[in-house]
């Protein structure tokens, strides 16, 4: 046999080890929706998909419904009648109805991650509104920008710190952690607004067992560092918005208690005054609010055995990996925060004030 018969033989045992792009579909023949809506009917899920739809110069969309017992037997029986395929790793935004919200979460979330069809970084939001009545209203939205619902949750659009911003692997991950738990941004559809914002569900072990308000929600976001641009009203002082905060943090475990005092640091501008108060006054103001609001938020937690905070991190170094199941049950109920809030007026804006 000729070195080069060799050779040839060699390439052709070779050939199909070689990889390739066979079944690639073009992104002409790939349908990829923006917002992907969950609820529960009867024994199956029903799923909603809006699509984009590119015209000139607006972007239409439409909607597609499927049932499934789960979610990709749905979408599977949405794309045997379409005339492309059904890529959902462009899914920006997923919108649960409340009621499956509360029945749990977990085998959804679990779906999502194992098939890997939905990016983990995708935003998932619950509402109050029957899922069809959303998306109907969406519908009816022609914008050169795009989604309603994923502007709403874009930090470069409509996103504030009363929203919070939750994703896909953070529900994940406090499904399977003993000490985090998550919140969730809780939407209706709005009369005179298309959303309206009605704060955060709390989910603990992938189940709603409760919400907070809008200004709860923006307490929640101060401790997580997500409070830029959040406005606080100081009622008999005026208005100041946050610029950014600084967090400090010292546990203690002693006889069988979790102890922590927390520290927030709050660099604010003042937006308006009233009654002609003093810097001091302001400051003061602000303090008492954030400490008031986070009491009342702290007590609701602790009352559903609900760590969204995530304080339970503090301590895995002080209790025992075998009794860290015990968090929420046992010594999330008895830990005692010490709540200490320090505010600097980094921006006093064109306003003259009396001397402090």
């Amino acid at each position: 046999m000729t070195k080069f018969k060799k050779k040839l033989i060699i390439l052709l045992l070779l050939l199909p080890c070689l990889s390739g792009c066979w079944d690639n579909k073009d992104i002409n023949h790939r349908i990829m929706p923006l917002v992907l809506g969950v609820s529960r009917e009867g024994q199956e899920l029903k799923v909603i998909l809006q699509i984009p739809k590119p015209a000139k110069d607006v972007t239409e969309t439409s909607l597609v419904i499927g049932r499934g017992e789960t979610v990709n037997q749905a979408v599977e029986n949405i794309s045997q009648n379409m005339e492309s395929e059904i890529d959902l790793l462009h899914v920006k935004v997923i919108l649960v109805e409340k009621q499956l919200a509360e029945e749990g979460l977990k085998d959804l979330i679990g779906g999502f991650i194992r098939s890997r069809d939905i990016s983990p970084k995708s935003i998932i939001a619950i509402t109050e509104t029957k899922i069809e009545d959303i998306f109907e209203k969406v519908k009816d939205d022609n914008t050169t920008e795009g989604s309603l619902l994923l502007d709403h949750f874009e930090k470069n659009s409509g996103w504030n710190p009363q929203i919070a911003l939750t994703r896909i692997w953070e529900v994940y991950r406090s499904i399977h952690s003993y000490t985090r738990d998550v919140a969730i941004p809780l939407i209706k559809v709005g009369k005179s607004t298309f959303i309206e914002q009605i704060g955060s569900a709390v989910i603990k072990n992938g189940k709603m067992v409760g919400k907070i308000s809008p200004e709860q929600t923006l307490i929640f976001n101060v401790i997580k560092g997500e409070s830029a641009r959040g406005k606080i009203e100081v009622f008999n002082e005026g208005s100041v918005l946050i610029l950014q905060s600084h967090t400090k943090q010292k546990s203690q475990f002693s006889n069988g208690v979790p102890s922590l005092r927390y520290t927030i640091n709050l660099d604010v501008m003042i937006l308006e005054t009233k009654n002609n108060p003093t810097t001091k006054d302001i400051e003061k103001g602000v303090e008492i609010l954030v400490t008031n609001g986070f009491d009342t938020m702290f007590k609701k937690l602790k009352n559903e055995r609900a760590d969204i905070i995530g304080f339970g991190q503090y301590f895995r170094y002080h209790i025992p990996r075998e009794e860290l199941k015990q968090w929420r049950s046992k010594y999330f109920t008895d830990l005692q925060v010490s709540f200490n809030v320090k505010v600097n007026i980094s921006n006093k804006g064109y306003l003259k004030f009396p001397s402090n």
